[in-house]
């Protein structure tokens, strides 16, 4: 289990902008936080529950409220600031007259004997303010964030991280036992590759978050307007140089989570062309070397089964290294393949469907599109798939097909029942939204079947190109979002522009995409335009678009 900790970002305006007080860890055998340059902080204790009398500025339902705990939130706040003057000698606390402590005119020997007594618990932060007359300011701290260890991590923490600004009447110095060195920089120049510190990935994150400001002062009031957020969760992975650290959102994440949840990190961060991954003991996935900004890593072929039947959904492109790949694996099956299945024609999609089918006798499963222009037109399926039909892989293995026309007329997506795990095709993929290309492709039937998927029971996507992704509704809803602004932007232009062609629009309503993507963004802005015209929002005028 992690154990539970606070940690405090210091923070002060310097000649060059915004500082941030960096200790470095001693070194110590057998510890990942070893020599790490890291901000102040360490495990909770039990006494802090018990002082939270000690603090001003904040009380204990407060500070809870602020952390969505029931209880004793304050303590992580008293953890921070005790371990800040453990580290580096400031305290944040103030007198009688509400002034900040000022503990400088103390010899430097007595208080680093009162720091190392806090640290062995000879003394706890009642003792402290007792005999200096203080009170601790809780309220000086501002609640940052809260990080979790990845799992499978030699030591785990649930840290609460805060932000403050430095005591302006007290000095920073090292505890000369756990802390080696204090260091004062900006945040660029705490990141940069020419000071060479040893970052923790959360210490690393932080920095570049706070690279954003300029003065201590709108840190603090940006975390202050911060709603509270969850956890934030990073994963290792196997990267090319050994571990990787995974952050959410990162495309490998929720593969991660989903194969790994004890943290052995054996988890491939990246697809790499012809390489089998089991993702269950129903599925196995291949990708080809195929990678583009149209198809993202390569496109994914997923062989699923159940012991005696397997089928090869979206076998990909007719590239000889990838037929192999798919060859090889399906040798090593316990049982014939029984299936090759198609989302849809494109030709990144379905033409090694020839290849696979003349070396197993597998028939093909699918459907022709309306529209013959960029489809593989060697496709013809032994068995037209319909919308509801169900393709029996053995005992607890089936596929139910769903039609989802839009991207395609003849797309489909697969859902393998029994692990809710939805293979998607080009219906929704990792990194970007799909290209929705008139005439075969529809913006009305896309967004039709993406409401529909709502109300699917589904617990990961399996897309085409890219990695597992979790939370599929929520997916599905951006997805919807995201087009329905794009469409938004699209009538604002019309009606803030006036009538205009294809062309002038696609700089109008694409200025965020980068200019060497807008040809391929020309075929949804086209299909967001037919959509209107569908809908009698607007009309075509030779070939100047107007709305109605």
């Amino acid at each position: 289990m992690p154990r539970f900790s606070a940690s405090v970002v210091v923070l002060r305006d310097g000649p060059n902008g915004l500082e941030v007080l960096m200790l470095r860890r001693a070194e110590r055998p057998n510890d990942q936080n070893s020599g790490a340059a890291v901000f102040p902080g360490g495990l909770l204790d039990p006494q802090d529950g018990q002082q939270h009398a000690l603090c001003v500025g904040l009380d204990d339902a407060q500070a809870s409220r602020r952390l969505g705990l029931p209880s004793h939130g304050l303590d992580y706040w008293l953890a921070a600031v005790r371990e800040c003057f453990e580290e580096c000698g400031l305290l944040f606390a103030c007198g009688a007259d509400g002034l900040p402590a000022h503990l400088d005119q103390l010899p430097h020997d007595e208080r680093r004997a009162l720091r190392h007594t806090l640290h062995a618990g000879e003394w706890n932060l009642a003792d402290l303010c007792g005999r200096f007359g203080l009170r601790l300011d809780a309220g000086a701290l501002t609640y940052l964030s809260h990080w979790i260890t990845p799992p499978g991590r030699p030591k785990r923490f649930d840290t609460r991280f805060f932000v403050a600004v430095a005591p302006a009447v007290q000095q920073a110095v090292a505890d000369e036992t756990e802390t080696t060195e204090l260091m004062w920089l900006t945040p660029r120049d705490a990141l940069s590759p020419e000071r060479a510190l040893k970052l923790l990935n959360v210490t690393e994150v932080t920095l570049k978050h706070l690279c954003g400001f300029a003065r201590a002062a709108d840190v603090l009031a940006h975390a202050a307007a911060q709603p509270l957020a969850p956890a934030i969760r990073p994963v290792v992975g196997a990267g090319e140089r050994g571990p990787a650290v995974v952050m959410p959102g990162e495309w490998a994440y929720d593969e991660i989570v989903r194969l790994d949840p004890e943290g052995r990190g054996r988890v491939a961060v990246t697809l790499s062309p012809g390489r089998a991954v089991k993702l269950s003991e129903r599925v196995v996935r291949i990708t080809a070397n195929n990678g583009s900004v149209m198809t993202g890593p390569g496109t994914n072929a997923y062989f699923v089964g159940s012991g005696s039947q397997w089928a090869l959904i979206d076998p990909g492109p007719a590239d000889a290294a990838h037929v192999k790949a798919l060859t090889e694996q399906t040798a090593l099956l316990p049982a014939p393949l029984q299936w090759i299945l198609c989302t849809h024609t494109h030709k990144d999609h379905s033409p090694a469907a020839a290849a696979l089918h003349a070396a197993t006798g597998a028939p093909r499963g699918g459907r022709v599109a309306h529209h013959p222009e960029w489809q593989d037109l060697g496709f013809v399926p032994e068995r037209v798939l319909a919308h509801g039909d169900r393709i029996d892989l053995g005992p607890d293995c089936t596929l139910r097909v769903i039609h989802t026309p839009g991207h395609a007329s003849n797309h489909l997506c697969f859902l393998l029942e029994q692990e809710k795990l939805l293979f998607t095709g080009d219906h929704l993929m990792q990194g970007s939204t799909v290209v929705i290309n008139p005439p075969d492709g529809d913006m009305v039937a896309y967004l039709a079947s993406l409401q529909a998927l709502l109300a699917e029971d589904l617990d990961h996507l399996a897309p085409g190109h890219g990695f597992l992704i979790a939370q599929p509704h929520a997916v599905v809803k951006k997805t919807i979002a995201h087009r329905l602004a794009r469409e938004a932007k699209l009538v604002e232009a019309l009606r803030a522009g006036g009538a205009a062609p294809l062309d002038a629009l696609l700089a109008r309503v694409y200025a965020d995409v980068p200019e060497r993507l807008h040809q391929i963004a020309r075929r949804s802005l086209q299909a967001h335009l037919l959509k209107l015209q569908t809908e009698a929002r607007a009309v075509l005028d030779g070939n100047t678009w107007r709305l109605t």
